[in-house]
This record gives C-alpha cells, structure tokens and sequence, in this order.
C-alpha cells in the first residue's frame, strides 16, 4: 500500500481530534520533565554520607512527636542505603547543586523559543526533552566520574535541555488551538508540572525505600522521558496543515479560527526592538517573576518547613508536601473551565480574563501563606492553608502562562521564552534567599521569608492590572493591525526577499503617519 494510502485510512480511524492527542502528550511531556527537575531533591538525601538532626531554638520551633521502640527520635533523621558510594557535601555544596539545573534552564528559553519558530515546536521540544532524559539516564555515571563537579554539570544539561519546552509549546498551542480553548489546553498540558510535583517525590520515595539504590531513580525516569519521545515522533506535528492525518474537518476549523498568521505564511523576523519596548510583555513578565517567586519557595522548601519547623516525620512531611499539588492540579482545570466559558459567552474580554485569574493566582496565595505562617504550631491548620494557597495559585495556567500567544500569537515561542526565562531566575535566588533568612528554620523567620514572598506577589500582580493585556500587538503582525497612529520610525525590518512586502508596509507607515 503507498504512503497515500495509509494516510488515507489514518485519517478514517482517527476519531480523536489531533489537538487532544497533543494535550495528552504534552501533559505527559511536562509531567516527566518536573520528574527529572526534581528527582535530585530526593536522591540527595541518599547520596550524601549523612544528614545531622537540625538544631533549633526553643519556643521557635514545634515538638517533635516521633516515637521508635519508647525512645523519641529527629523527624529530620534520614535513614542512609546501603548501595553505592556516598558522598560528604556539606549544605552549601547541596544547595548549590540543587539549584544547578536552574543556570541552565534560564539560559536557552530564548533560544528555544528562537528555534521553534525556525523548525517548529515538535522538534523542539522532542529534541531538548530527550536530551533532557538521556542526561538523567547518565547522571549516576556522572557522579560516579566527576563526584559534585560532574553532578553539577550533568544537572545543568538537564536544566539546557528543559529550557526550550516551554517557549516551544506556547507557540505550539498557539498554532493549534483556537482563543477560546486555550485556558483549558493550558490547563491540561502545563498542569502536567503538578503531575510531575507529585509523583517524582513519590515514586522516588518507593525507589530509595529500605536501602534501594539511587541511581535507579535516574534510570527511570530518565527510560520513561526516552519512551515518550518515541510516540512524540510519530503522533505530533507542529502545525495543522503539516499533519499527515489529521481529518480534514479538524484543520479546516483550526484553519478558520487559529490566530496566528504563522500558521499560514512565513514570519518575518522578530520585531525584537518593537517586542523589548512593549508594556504588556514587560507587564507579562513581571507577573511571572512574582508567580515564580512564590511557585519556587513552595516546592524547594516547603518540605523543610513541615519538617523542621513543623515537626512532621519524614513520611507525613511527603505526604503533606503533595497535598497541595493535588489542589492546585484540580483546580486548574476548574479555573482554565471558567475562564474559556466566560470568553466563549463574551461575559468578558480575553484581557479582562487573564486579569481576573492572575490575581487569582496571586493575590489570593499570598494571603494563605500569610495565613499559614500565624498559624504557629497548628499543624493542620497551616496545611490547610498551604493546600488553598497552591490551589488559587492554579490560576496561573489561565492568565500568566498562556498570556504570550494572546499578544503575540506569530512569536508566542520567542515572547514566551522571554517571560519564562526571566522568571525562571527566581528559581536562583529564592533557594539562596530563604537560606539567609531562615538560618535557624525558626517561626519568626520564616514569618519574615513569607511577608517577602507576600509582597513579590502583589506587587506584580498590581503592574500587571495596569499594563497587561489579552490582545495582539501590532507589531506581531503589522500587515494584519497596520502602525500605531503616533508611529514615526518607517516600517519595521522585513524580509530582504520580499521586496513587494516592504512596499505594502511603507504604505501603512505613510497611512498611520496620515
């Protein structure tokens, strides 16, 4: 049978729009990219020659209540397998190496989201994720050579290869789903982090269990990552038009409803001068740093406020950790499913929209975690507060996350990878900045480490209400929206090839001048 042939009979059997398989992808592409992120943060803890019980200051701290045959024990105890070598880095060396994946991270968004532009966002992302996972694969063995010097490497390729993922799959759904569906897609496949937030820890935990080795963490989730980059081959294109069976009612709706022009011409090359002068973006980014600020110090030290401030045991200090990435898993589905149906029935603008659900996100946590650090040693409460804090803070994946395709759909992968890839830097500075302003793991200071993370929030989200917006920008597609009225600066760089282009664009300059 030809090529046609077959196409022709996947075209039939696929029943399933093609953009829901690219959901269910890219959630279980981002799930296990936050598994590689943070399988270390666990893995550690078996690597190292050992962990001392903490001291803390009396009355700033809660009573331990571990009891092991009569005798009261550390919650911060940590039982050491019996595998491979194990090494002596002290804290400093730890933090260091935690926060590693991070440099590289930040420094390829932008190119990553250059390169998804160029070639488009399933190779983008199919490329950096796998080397992400062949990275993880070989981590142990990097270790084994290189001891902190190799791990630390190793980690920052992992952190490289992570870096386009996000920009790439802005652009991605940018050229995929209409307006009106992308709060829930956003939903569905960035929600994927919480997915990875909750069973890295988990499956690591059964992995390191009753001595087991730690390189078997790596192993598999570094295989897993290999796996799906497979199916990701063979089931997802980078545009409508280029599948090869998709049905043909599917791309004809994405066709008449996709808004970015991409999808169906070539992109000039970005308008990086008009893009670095744009409120909205700047607005954009900013409210990601302050998502970012608060995101990152609940997922990197959380865990040690349960168990040192808290007093929680090892196992219950697992458990509470994934509580909320539960919360914030489900909610951002029912916030993502209220957005799109408010747009959908025009009750309000897409601007209006990711406003409402980027103060949402964080306004709302911020006064939780307020909430949660005058709660003292009521253990419960405090989890609670934790839990609704991580839940409103799903309205991320309906605001901040998706913004960049609202303003510019044609460079959402180059916008966006500015946006994360700046934020992403909070990534760096809170591990440290907790540090100092916790040197005791005392209430008292972690009250103060909370207040910062309270004002970080707001402040953003108070710039982003002035100057953010749900609406493309003119420069995204000149041809499309024409200048702004006060433009005075001739028409933006085309392409030198298209000479005919360049004249159309004089015209709108001329026009707007007029």
């Amino acid at each position: 049978m030809t090529l046609k042939g077959w196409r022709l009979i996947l075209n039939k059997a696929m029943f399933v729009p093609q953009r829901y398989i690219i959901g269910l992808m890219g959630l279980f592409a981002l799930a296990n990219s936050f598994t590689m992120r943070v399988c270390l943060s666990m893995t550690i803890t078996q690597m190292v020659l050992h962990v001392a019980p903490s001291e803390h200051i009396v009355g700033e701290t809660c009573p331990g209540d571990d009891i092991v045959s009569g005798s009261e024990i550390s919650s911060n105890a940590t039982v050491l397998n019996s595998g491979r070598e194990r090494y002596d880095w002290d804290e400093k060396t730890q933090g260091f190496l935690l926060s590693a994946f991070y440099y590289g991270y930040v420094l390829t968004h932008l190119p990553g989201g250059l390169l998804a532009e160029k070639f488009g966002g399933k190779w983008t992302i199919g490329v950096s994720l796998l080397c992400t996972s062949i990275a993880t694969v070989i981590t142990p063995w990097a270790v084994t050579v290189g001891g902190a010097v190799g791990l630390f490497i190793i980690r920052v390729i992992e952190g490289a290869g992570e870096g386009p993922v996000t920009p790439a799959f802005v652009l991605l759904l940018a050229r995929w789903v209409p307006p009106s569906e992308r709060s829930v897609f956003g939903a569905m496949i960035f929600g994927g982090a919480q997915v990875g937030n909750i069973f890295g820890p988990y499956i690591s935990g059964v992995l390191l269990a009753d001595g087991g080795d730690w390189a078997n963490v790596f192993y598999v989730f570094g295989g897993l990552g290999i796996i799906w980059f497979v199916f990701w081959i063979f089931l997802c294109y980078s545009t409508p038009n280029s599948h090869p069976f998709i049905s043909d009612e599917e791309k004809n709706y994405l066709n008449e409803h996709i808004v970015a022009s991409g999808l169906h011409k070539k992109l000039d090359p970005v308008p990086f001068g008009q893009l670095l002068r744009s409120p909205p973006l700047w607005a954009l980014v900013l409210a990601a740093v302050g998502h970012d600020w608060g995101y990152f110090t609940m997922i990197t030290d959380l865990p040690k406020y349960f168990s040192g401030v808290l007093k929680f045991n090892i196992k219950d200090t697992g458990i509470m950790s994934a509580l909320p990435y539960i919360a914030m898993y489900i909610f951002s589905f029912v916030f993502a499913s209220l957005c799109d149906l408010c747009i959908r029935r025009k009750w309000h603008s897409i601007t209006t929209g990711r406003k409402i659900y980027t103060t949402v996100s964080s306004t709302i946590p911020a006064i939780f975690i307020i909430l949660a650090s005058y709660s003292g040693c009521d253990r419960y409460k405090a989890v609670g507060f934790f839990i609704a804090s991580m839940a409103f803070m799903a309205g991320f994946y309906s605001s901040v996350k998706i913004n960049a395709m609202d303003i510019a759909p044609n460079y959402a992968g180059t916008c966006s990878a500015m946006v994360n890839g700046l934020a992403a830097v909070s990534g760096i500075i809170t591990p440290y900045l907790i540090g100092l302003l916790t040197p005791d793991q005392t209430i008292s200071q972690w009250r103060v480490a909370f207040w910062t993370v309270f004002g970080v929030l707001v402040g953003t989200n108070l710039i982003y209400l002035i100057w953010g917006s749900g609406e493309p920008q003119w420069w995204d597609d000149v041809d499309k929206y024409g200048y702004p009225s006060d433009w005075d600066q001739g028409p933006l760089k085309r392409r030198p090839e298209d000479p005919e282009k360049s004249e159309q664009t004089k015209d709108h300059a001329q026009d707007s001048k007029q």
